[in-house]
């Protein structure tokens, strides 16, 4: 199968964030470090508070 720049270009594109954007609903697992567990979290459990997302895609790197 030969692809062409205008295959990928037909392509629909993913969400990307711009400044002030509302962040989609999510589910994810993440490190509890008071009970030192992983836990599912929800991002409308946060509704109406200050949440930063911090997160590396494909990589398990701590920083």
């Amino acid at each position: 199968m030969d692809l062409s720049v205008n295959d990928f270009n037909a392509c629909e594109l993913p969400f990307c964030a711009q400044t002030n954007d509302t962040a989609p609903s999510f589910q994810a697992e993440a490190y509890d470090n008071t009970t030192k567990k992983i836990i599912p979290i929800n991002l409308e459990n946060y509704q109406g508070k200050w949440v930063v997302l911090f997160f590396y895609a494909s990589d398990f790197t701590f920083v």
